[in-house]
């Protein structure tokens, strides 16, 4: 025989769904109705009254608001990274890829600004403010350089991008933090061409120092030279002052073999000598 269930089993599934269905409206009416707000570091809230901001700020901690008539928006306040890339063209009419990289965040301050007049987040800001001002000042910059100098005043043209884009951003409520040019990427014809002309340079570079470096070896050739004839002469001078003093010294002893012992009985002149020998 098949088991039926009981009626008390029947009536009991009913009632779980019931309660189940209440809990989750009890829920929902809660979170409705919640009239505190936290917000955390990093963070500012907007406060909306049917729909109308205030004009304060609200900073982190624990806000109270009117339940079904008031609304906290959250802003967040902290560091975003973007990056972008667009073709602008140099001075000298030569296409160039810019690829950037930012650092930006909302000016705390001024977050209801920004949520009434671009949203109430930072990819808002990006899509409609940044990434067209970062494209506007790569192309108005760039346009005053030549694509040579693009790359050796790298320095220079990265600060003039980002100071113009500053000046921008911060119209509406947006601090830039940092700027970076990611790359530069020139036409194959182009990037061809200075890749030869840093070739020849560093071949002339190499060149001149060649030539430095045998100019001074020859130097040192010729000092080397004089020094070893200076030593030379020097040496033929003491040999022949030495060879003289001893050819005096054997004219002197070949003087003394010789004498015979007498001593001359008349000089040279009208002086007369002295014979000191006595008479035999």
């Amino acid at each position: 025989m098949a088991d039926f269930p009981s009626p008390s089993t029947r009536s009991g599934a009913p009632k779980l769904i019931k309660a189940i269905f209440i809990g989750a409206a009890v829920l929902i009416a809660l979170s409705a109705l919640n009239p505190i707000t936290v917000i955390s570091a990093g963070e500012r809230g907007v406060k909306a009254t049917f729909g109308k901001t205030d004009d304060m700020v609200y900073g982190p901690g624990i806000h109270f608001k009117v339940p079904m008539a008031q609304t906290m928006h959250l802003m967040d306040v902290r560091i975003q990274k973007g990056e972008g890339e667009g073709d602008a063209a140099s001075r000298d009419l030569q296409s160039v890829h810019t690829r950037i990289a930012i650092n930006y965040h909302l000016d705390p301050v001024r977050v209801v600004d920004v949520f009434r007049n671009i949203g109430p987040s930072t990819e808002m800001a990006a899509d409609r403010i940044i990434i067209p001002a970062a494209q506007e000042a790569v192309k108005a910059i760039t346009a005053k350089f030549t694509a040579e100098e693009l790359i050796t005043r790298r320095t220079e043209v990265r600060d003039a991008i980002s100071a113009l884009l500053r000046e921008k951003m911060q119209r509406h409520g947006l601090l830039l933090d940092e700027f970076a040019i990611v790359n530069f990427a020139f036409s194959r014809s182009f990037a061809e061409a200075i890749e030869a002309k840093v070739k020849a340079e560093q071949e002339k570079l190499k060149a001149e120092r060649d030539l430095q470096r045998i100019e001074v070896e020859a130097k040192q050739k010729v000092a080397s030279a004089r020094a070893e004839a200076d030593a030379l002469a020097l040496q033929r001078q003491q040999i022949t002052t030495d060879l003289l003093a001893l050819r005096r010294i054997e004219n002197e002893r070949d003087a003394i073999r010789k004498w015979d012992g007498k001593m001359p009985s008349v000089t040279g002149g009208s002086v007369p000598f002295i014979n000191v020998e006595g008479k035999r």
